[in-house]
């Protein structure tokens, strides 16, 4: 098993993640630890909220409304793969969303958006 904590590259100029609480965060864990759940499709979620992650820390969003307008792009990333979870005989179902949701929580979190509220946090989710 790969190290999950590592930061991908995907070709773009990423922000190296400073935040110590996200940067050694292991997102979607207990989904990994899940054979229902494919790891390569795992692995194009968690590189989501890496990203959401490096761009909170280069935006710095000063308030709620705009982290949510944020995780609200990165959920619709998340809507975007579902057809990936179905091609491999899986879907984010109920104990998915949960998972998926709680680590938006820890983001928001880990950045000092400690009201973020969880629902808005992923508002617009088909999932």
């Amino acid at each position: 098993m790969h190290d999950r904590r590592v930061t991908p590259r995907d070709g773009r100029n990423a922000v190296p993640i400073t935040n110590h609480q996200t940067a050694g965060y292991a997102f979607l864990q207990e989904m990994y630890e899940d054979p229902y759940y494919p790891d390569a499709v795992l692995d194009q979620c968690r590189a989501v909220l890496l990203r959401l992650c490096e761009t909170i820390e280069s935006e710095r969003p000063s308030g709620l409304a705009t982290l949510y307008v944020l995780t609200q792009a990165a959920t619709a990333e998340f809507n975007g793969l579902q057809a990936e979870f179905e091609a491999a005989g899986s879907e984010i179902e109920t104990v998915a969303r949960e998972l998926i949701a709680d680590d938006f929580c820890s983001i928001a979190t880990a950045y000092g958006f400690t009201e973020a509220d969880s629902a808005e946090l992923i508002a617009g989710r088909d999932w």
